[in-house]
C-alpha cells in the first residue's frame, strides 16, 4: 500500500509562489495515475491537477491552467505542484492522491490513496 506525504505549504502573500511536494512510500509511483486536490471548510474536496504514470500527459482544473504546474520524478518517487501567482481564493488545504486509472481523474472517487493534505494561505 502506498504511503503520501504532502509537504511545502505555508503562508504566502498574494502573487507570490509555492512548490507542494507529494513523497511516496510502500510502492513505486510509476505505477499510479496521480493527482492534486484541494479543499476548504465546508466545500466539497476539489481537482487541481493530474499527470500520467510517465509525466508526458497532464490536465488541469481550466480556472488554474497557467498558474500551476504538475510533474513528477518516478525516480524520487515524488509529485510535484507548483503554483504560481497564488490568489487569496487558492487558500486550502492541498491533497496528493494515486490511482490506478486515468480514468475520470478529475474525481476523488477515482483515487485509491491519498496523503494527510498540507495547508496553503494566500494573504490579500
Amino acid at each position: 500500500q502506498v504511503q503520501l506525504v504532502e509537504s511545502g505549504g505555508g503562508l504566502v502573500q498574494a502573487g507570490g509562489s509555492l512548490r507542494l511536494s507529494c513523497a511516496a512510500s510502500g510502492g513505486r509511483i510509476s505505477s499510479y495515475f496521480m493527482g492534486w486536490f484541494r479543499q476548504t471548510p465546508g466545500k466539497e474536496r476539489e481537482f487541481v491537477a493530474a499527470i500520467s504514470t510517465s509525466g508526458g500527459s497532464t490536465h488541469y482544473a481550466d480556472s488554474l491552467k497557467g498558474r500551476f504546474s504538475i510533474s513528477r520524478d518516478n525516480a524520487k518517487n515524488t509529485v510535484y505542484l507548483q503554483m504560481n501567482s497564488l490568489r487569496p481564493e487558492d487558500t486550502a488545504v492541498y491533497y496528493c492522491a494515486a490511482s490506478f486509472t486515468n480514468i475520470n481523474y478529475g474525481r476523488k472517487e477515482s483515487y485509491n490513496y491519498w496523503g494527510q493534505g498540507t495547508q496553503v494561505t494566500v494573504s490579500s
